[in-house]
C-alpha cells in the first residue's frame, strides 16, 4: 500500500463507545470486501452483519458506516491495523477499456438503484402502457424508430426521401406531444434514464432540448441535450477563455488602456448602484455620506451585519415562497437575513475598493491611473476583487454547461450524438436561450431590490465526457462556421481543456448525504445548508463538507473520486474573454445570429457522420437490432434492474 495515498479514518473523540465497538466490526468487514464490478453493497445488510442496530443514537457511526460502505463501494479498500484504519482509492487504470467499464459499472448501480425506486417505476410503466390519444392506442414506443425500417430507409439512401429528417424541439415544463398526448418533459425524463447514470434535476437554469425526426409517423426521439447554470469555478475553462483573476490582472497590466481603467471604474459604480441600501441607512448602518466618501468604520461595521445576518440565516426558518407576488417582493426578498448578509458584504467589499481606488483612477480614469494601481500590491488585490465580481455576476449567464447530450438508439449507431452537439450550440438554441432568461436574475434582484435583468446571449458552453479516456462524442466535432451562417474559413466546435479535479460528491449515495446533514447538526454546526437558492452553490457539496468536518475527516482527500474527465468547450463569440466579463457589450458571433433554421447542420452531419457510418454493414446490422415489435427490444426503452431486485408491486 502507497502509505501516500492512504486517508487515516477514526470516529472523533466524542463518539461512544457503543459506537467505537460498531466501527471496529464494520470496518474489519469492509476491509474484507474486495471490488466487484457485478455486485454492489447493501447499506442495511453491511450494518446488519456488524451487529449495528440502532444508527439514531449513534449518529457518528452511522455516518462514518455510510462512507465507508459507499466507497468500498466505488473500489475503495479499508485496512485495518494496529496504527488504526485507513482507506486507500482506486489506482487508475492504465487500461483505457477496463477502467471504461469500471466507470460504467459504477455509474449503472447508482442508475439501477434509482430505476428500482417504486415512483420511478410507476414513471417508466405509466409512458410505456398505451392510452388513447386522438382516436389511436399510443405509448412511449411510438416515439422509438424501428431497426430495421431504419436500416431500410438508409439503403436506399436519397433515392425517394431523407431517410432522417431532425429537428430540435426546446422542452417547455407543461407543453404536450402533438403525436402521443405526453408531456414533453415526461418523453425527455423517459429517454435520460437510459443513460448510463442516474437522472437528476440540476439548480438555476436548465433548457431541456430533445431531437425528434420528422420522417416518422410519431416523429421519434433522435437524441436529448440539455443546457443547464454552470460550474462556477473549472480551471481548465477559466484559464482557456482566459478571464481568471491571475490572467485578466496580467493583461491590465501588460496592457493598461484607457478602456481598460473605464470599465474596472465603472464596474466599482455598477456593483454599488446594484445594492439595495435603505435598510442599512434606516437602521443606522450607513449613513449617506458612506456612500460618496466610504471611511474604514462603516466598512467594518457592514462586515460585521453581514456576519450577524448570516448567523440568522442560519438559525431561521426556510423561505418557500419564490412567487413575485407583489410589487415589494424584491424589497422583502433583499431584506432576508440571506440577502441582507449578501447584500452587506458584497457593499462592503465595493465600498472597499471605491475607497482605495478613487484616488488612484480618478474621475476619468486612464491607462496610466490603471498602471499605477496595479502596481500597488493593496490595490491590485482590489481590482482582483472588481474582476472576480464582474466574472461571478456573468459566468451563470452568458456560460452555459452541456449538461446531457446525446442520442439513443438506433440513431447513436449513427453518430447522431455528434448531430445532438452541434445543435445544442446552433444560433437556433442561443435564441432560444436568450428569450427563456429575458427576465429578472433571482439573485440580483434580490441584493438590488428592483427588478435586476442580466445578459443572457450565450459566449461559451462547456461539457465534460462521461469517461476519463480518450474515446468521446465531443472528438473531433467541428464544422464549418458556413453551415451556422458564419463567415468561410472559420469553424466551431468543441475544444479539449483539460481534464476535470476529480473531485465532488457523486460517489456519496442519498443516504449518506442524510447521515452526514445529521451528524453536523448533532456535532452542533451552525452552518445550516437549507438547499435553498441563492444561499450559495452546490448545496450537496457543503452537506458532505460539514459532515465530513464533524468526523474529522479530510475533505479534501475524501471528496475526491478519482474519476476524472476530459473538459470541452465551445466559444460562440470571437470576443469570448471580453464579452463574457462585460468589457465588450455586444458578443461577436462565430455564427449568424438570426439564423433559425438548423437544416445546414442537419445536412453537414448527414454527409459527414450518417452516411459514412450506414455504408457499413457492421453498422447497419446493429441499427437493425432494435424493434419495437412485442416483444420489444429495443435501446431506448429504459432498462429494468434484476428482476430479483425489483421492489415488490
Amino acid at each position: 500500500m502507497n502509505s501516500s495515498s492512504t486517508i487515516a479514518v477514526d470516529l472523533p473523540t466524542q463518539a461512544s463507545a457503543e459506537e467505537r465497538e460498531g466501527f471496529i466490526r464494520v470496518t474489519e468487514n469492509l476491509a474484507a470486501v474486495r471490488f466487484d464490478e457485478d455486485t454492489s453493497l447493501d447499506h442495511d445488510e453491511e450494518f446488519a452483519a456488524a451487529g449495528i442496530n440502532d444508527v439514531h443514537d449513534n449518529p457518528y457511526l452511522a455516518a462514518a458506516a455510510h462512507i465507508l460502505i459507499d466507497l468500498v463501494d466505488q473500489g475503495w479498500v479499508v485496512h485495518r491495523s494496529d496504527g488504526g484504519v485507513t482507506v486507500r482509492p482506486p489506482d487508475p487504470d492504465s487500461d483505457r477499456g477496463t477502467e471504461k467499464l469500471r466507470v460504467r459499472r459504477q455509474e449503472h448501480l447508482r442508475r439501477d438503484a434509482q430505476l428500482r425506486e417504486p415512483s420511478v417505476r410507476r414513471f417508466v410503466r405509466g409512458m410505456e402502457a398505451p392510452h388513447e390519444y386522438n382516436g389511436r392506442m399510443v405509448s412511449v414506443f411510438n416515439l422509438m424508430r424501428d431497426g430495421e425500417e431504419l436500416a431500410v430507409a438508409l439503403e436506399r439512401g436519397l433515392e425517394t426521401s431523407a431517410p432522417i429528417k431532425p429537428y430540435v424541439q426546446v422542452v417547455d415544463a407543461e407543453a404536450v406531444d402533438a403525436f402521443t398526448g405526453f408531456r414533453l418533459q415526461d418523453i425527455w425524463r423517459y429517454f435520460r434514464h437510459t443513460w448510463s447514470n442516474a437522472y437528476q434535476t440540476v439548480p438555476g437554469r436548465s433548457m431541456a432540448l430533445l431531437i425528434r425526426d420528422a420522417a416518422t409517423e410519431h416523429h421519434t426521439v433522435i437524441g436529448l441535450a440539455a443546457l443547464s447554470s454552470p460550474i462556477v469555478q473549472i480551471a481548465g475553462r477559466d484559464n482557456w477563455i482566459g478571464w481568471s483573476t491571475a490572467q485578466v490582472l496580467d493583461q491590465l497590466a501588460n496592457e493598461p488602456s484607457d478602456r481598460a481603467a473605464q470599465w474596472v471604474a465603472s464596474r466599482i459604480r455598477a456593483q454599488r448602484e446594484d445594492i439595495y441600501v435603505a435598510d442599512l441607512l434606516r437602521e443606522d448602518v450607513l449613513s449617506p455620506p458612506d456612500l460618496v466618501s466610504p471611511a474604514a468604520e462603516a466598512i467594518a461595521r457592514l462586515r460585521e451585519d453581514a456576519d450577524r445576518h448570516r448567523a440568522k440565516h442560519h438559525r431561521g426558518r426556510l423561505i418557500r415562497d419564490r412567487s413575485a407576488t407583489s410589487d415589494d417582493y424584491w424589497v422583502n426578498r433583499a431584506e432576508t437575513p440571506l440577502f441582507r448578509s449578501k447584500r452587506a458584504k458584497a457593499l462592503a467589499d465595493t465600498l472597499d475598493a471605491q475607497r482605495l481606488l478613487g484616488a488612484t483612477l480618478g474621475d476619468v480614469p486612464t491607462g496610466a491611473d490603471l498602471s499605477a494601481a496595479l502596481n500597488d500590491r493593496e490595490l491590485r488585490k482590489h481590482v482582483g476583487r472588481v474582476v472576480r465580481r464582474a466574472r461571478g455576476e456573468r459566468v451563470g449567464t452568458v456560460i452555459a454547461d452541456l449538461t446531457v447530450c446525446g442520442a439513443v438508439a438506433p440513431y447513436n449507431a449513427l453518430a447522431a450524438g455528434k448531430l445532438v452537439g452541434a445543435l445544442a450550440a446552433s444560433p437556433f438554441i442561443a435564441s432560444a436561450y436568450a428569450r427563456r432568461y429575458d427576465r429578472p436574475s433571482e439573485i440580483a434582484s434580490a441584493i438590488a431590490g428592483r427588478p435586476i435583468r442580466r445578459e443572457s446571449r450565450l459566449s461559451f458552453i462547456g461539457t465534460t465526457s462521461l469517461y476519463g479516456s480518450g474515446a468521446s462524442q465531443y472528438n473531433r466535432l467541428f464544422w464549418p462556421a458556413e453551415v451556422m451562417g458564419g463567415r468561410e474559413g472559420e469553424r466551431l466546435g468543441y475544444y479539449p481543456l483539460g481534464r476535470s479535479r476529480s473531485f465532488g460528491s457523486s460517489h456519496f449515495s442519498d443516504v449518506t448525504i442524510a447521515a452526514l446533514v445529521r451528524v453536523s447538526e448533532h456535532a452542533g454546526s451552525l452552518v445550516k445548508v437549507n438547499s435553498m437558492f441563492g444561499e450559495g452553490v452546490s448545496p450537496r457539496l457543503r452537506k458532505v463538507r460539514l459532515g465530513l468536518n464533524a468526523l474529522g475527516w479530510s475533505s479534501e482527500d475524501l471528496l475526491k473520486h478519482g474519476r476524472e474527465r476530459i473538459l470541452f468547450g465551445v466559444p460562440l463569440v470571437r470576443n469570448v474573454r471580453d464579452y463574457s466579463l462585460g468589457i465588450d457589450s455586444e458578443p461577436d458571433y462565430l455564427f449568424d445570429s438570426r439564423q433559425t433554421s438548423t437544416q445546414q447542420v442537419v445536412d453537414w452531419w448527414f454527409e459527414r457522420w450518417a452516411l459514412r457510418r450506414a455504408a457499413r454493414p457492421e453498422i447497419l446490422e446493429q441499427v437493425r437490432q432494435h424493434k419495437v415489435t412485442f416483444p420489444i427490444q429495443h435501446g431506448a426503452r429504459v432498462p429494468n434492474p434484476p428482476p430479483e431486485e425489483l421492489p415488490e408491486r
